[in-house]
C-alpha cells in the first residue's frame, strides 16, 4: 500500500554518498551552514544548585565562538547532567524558550530516567525573524543582508548553533559521547533533523510534529506547503526555495533525504493526529521512503498507514503517532526513551 504511493510520488533517488544529499539539500533548501569557528571557550555558573533535588544542578554556560570571519559570538546553554558519577546518555533540545524546566520538556522525569539535559533557545542563536542582524546572522552579514541565493537561512543557523552545543558535550566527564541524541518540535525539529543530518557525532535526531520542509514528503502533501511556508516564514531557508512554491514535482530532492542522512545511525519522526499541517501521513510516508537506507531493519511499520496510538520502536527509524493537536508533550518523552533504551 506505502510503497506503492511511494512509487507512485516518483520520489528523487537517495544520492549515491551523503556528500551529495547534504550538498543539494543546503543549495537548494536550507542553505550552506555557517562555518565552524576557529576555537570556542566557556564560562559555566550553577544557577540553581538543588534543581531535580539536588540530583542535577543546573548550569548556565556560556559558549564563546571565534569566528573565520575576526568576529566573535556568545550564547548560553542549559546544563542538567546527574550528579551520580556516572556517564549518562544525553539529549540536547532545542527548544522555544530559556526555561528549564519546560512546558515543552520534562527536565526531571528526563534526568531521573538516566539522561543529562542540554537546552539551547533557539533565539538565542538568532531571533526567528527577518532581521539578519540579529545574534549569529549579524555576525555572518554585513548590514543584515543575504547577497546569495545559497545564503544560510533561520534554520541553518540553529543547527550550526546546536553543533557547537555538541563541541561543548564532547568535553564533559559525565556523558556517553556517543549516545548524544538532538530533538525539537515543529521548526525546531526540522532543525533537529538538519542537525544530525550534516553531524554525524550526534546518535540520533528526532523530529516532532515537523511536517513541511521537515520530515514530512512535499509531493502531494496536505496542510502546509512550500508556497505557504516560504511566504510566512523566507527566512528560515536559503531564496533558492523560494523556485519550488507550487513546483515540488521539480524540486531534485524530497525530505526523505533528511532523514536518510542519519543512516546508518538513528532517527525518529513524531506526529500528532490532529496536527493536519504537519500532515501525519505525509511525515509516516517519508519514515517509510527513507527506510531502504537502513536496509531491513529501517522499515518501521507493515505496508499500511498509521492509526493513532502506534508507536513503532523495533528499527532504526522510530514513529509514533498520538492522539492531539501540534504539541510537544510528556507523551512524545516517554517514546522516544523507550525508542533509545531498545537501542541498548
Amino acid at each position: 500500500m506505502l510503497k506503492e504511493k511511494i512509487a507512485a510520488l516518483n520520489l528523487p533517488v537517495f544520492p549515491s554518498t551523503r556528500e551529495e544529499a547534504i550538498e543539494m539539500l543546503c543549495r537548494e533548501e536550507y542553505g550552506y551552514l555557517p562555518p565552524k569557528p576557529i576555537s570556542m571557550t566557556w564560562e559555566d555558573e550553577i544557577i540553581v544548585p538543588r534543581f531535580c533535588a539536588g540530583k542535577a544542578p543546573l548550569h548556565k554556560v556560556t559558549l564563546n565562538c571565534a569566528m573565520p570571519n575576526g568576529k566573535s559570538f556568545s550564547f548560553p546553554i542549559y546544563v542538567a547532567i546527574p550528579a551520580d558519577g556516572k556517564a549518562h546518555p544525553a539529549f540536547l533540545h532545542i527548544n522555544f524558550r530559556d526555561s528549564v524546566p519546560d512546558l515543552y520538556q520534562p527536565s526531571e522525569e528526563l534526568c531521573d530516567n538516566g539522561y543529562a539535559v542540554f537546552t539551547v533557545c533557539y533565539n538565542d542563536i538568532t531571533k526567528d525573524d527577518n532581521d539578519f542582524t540579529s545574534g549569529l546572522a549579524g555576525v555572518l552579514f554585513e548590514n543584515g543582508e543575504r547577497k546569495n541565493d545559497t545564503d544560510c537561512g533561520k534554520i541553518a543557523m540553529w543547527a550550526w548553533g546546536a553543533q557547537r552545543v555538541m563541541d561543548y558535550i564532547l568535553t564533559q566527564p559525565g556523558v556517553i559521547h556517543e549516545r548524544v541524541t538532538v530533538a525539537g518540535h515543529s521548526r525546531l525539529g526540522k532543525t533537529a533533523l538538519l542537525t544530525g543530518a550534516t553531524d554525524t557525532r550526534f546518535y540520533c535526531a528526532i523530529s516532532n510534529d515537523s511536517g513541511c520542509s521537515g520530515a514530512a514528503i512535499t509531493r502531494e502533501k496536505q496542510g502546509e506547503t512550500v508556497k505557504s511556508i516560504c511566504e510566512e516564514f523566507p527566512f528560515w531557508f536559503c531564496k533558492n526555495y523560494y523556485k519550488y512554491k507550487d513546483n515540488e514535482h521539480n524540486m531534485p530532492f524530497d525530505q526523505h533525504w533528511l532523514i536518510g542522512l542519519l543512516a546508518p545511525r538513528y532517527a525518529y519522526v513524531a506526529s500528532a493526529s490532529n496536527d493536519l499541517w504537519a500532515d501525519p501521513a505525509s511525515e509516516h510516508l517519508a519514515c517509510v521512503a527513507a527506510g531502504e537506507l537502513w536496509e531491513k531493519d529501517g522499515f518501521i511499520t507493515p505496508d499500511r498507514p498509521p492509526r493513532i496510538g502506534d508507536s513503532f520502536h523495533e528499527g532504526k527509524v522510530g514513529y509514533h503517532l498520538r492522539a492531539g493537536e501540534h504539541f510537544f508533550s510528556r507523551e512524545d518523552w516517554l517514546n522516544f526513551m523507550t525508542f533509545l533504551r531498545k537501542k541498548g
